[in-house]
């Protein structure tokens, strides 16, 4: 389990998450981001409990997506399956995700909602993975949003699964960080 406290003059965040699964509790300032937090760890396996405030819509979903990303880096296994991919058809929406938590960050998508671009771009940047979220269809921006979501859970749940090997044919990296006690 991995536990973050992030504060800025703008959003206060506190979370717990866990890559073995458990319980999922989320309370923010907005409702849509809440049901997307949730919806996010749901499909992903991921236990979590997050409670964030902040002064504006854009500054809390951002400040949540950072939080989020460095939290599950720090549970990613060192024998991860590493690549994820999923196609989720939501009403008249047909999205696919495909995810790589090799610690190269980068983000490639459109959505209809500049926020949750974002947010996704937030999330993958500091979980230190490469997202691809391809929208193949659909009218309703609610049912887009919500596919790609569900679709990069699913992707990060393959992704962090547990394998038999260091999934590289670099072998694993070792970060030694000069802050930080042996």
């Amino acid at each position: 389990m991995t536990t973050l406290r992030r504060e800025t003059r703008e959003t206060t965040i506190r979370l717990e998450v866990s890559a073995s699964g458990g319980d999922i509790d989320v309370t923010t300032d907005e409702p849509f981001l809440t049901h997307m937090v949730e919806t996010l760890a749901r499909y992903a396996g991921l236990g979590l409990s997050l409670e964030a405030t902040g002064d504006l819509k854009h500054h809390l979903i951002e400040d949540v997506a950072i939080a989020l990303g460095l939290a599950v880096a720090r549970e990613v296994p060192t024998r991860a399956e590493r690549y994820g991919w999923a196609t989720v058809p939501m009403d008249d929406a047909l999205v696919r995700a495909a995810l790589d938590t090799g610690g190269r960050p980068w983000y490639e998508g459109r959505l209809p909602s500049p926020l949750y671009e974002h947010f996704l771009q937030s999330f993958a940047f500091n979980l230190g993975a490469t997202l691809h979220v391809v929208v193949d269809r659909g009218r309703d921006r609610h049912h887009v949003v919500e596919a790609a979501i569900k679709a990069t859970g699913l992707a990060l749940r393959q992704a962090l699964r547990e394998g038999d090997r260091v999934f590289s044919t670099k072998g694993s990296v070792r970060l030694d960080w000069a802050d930080e006690e042996e």
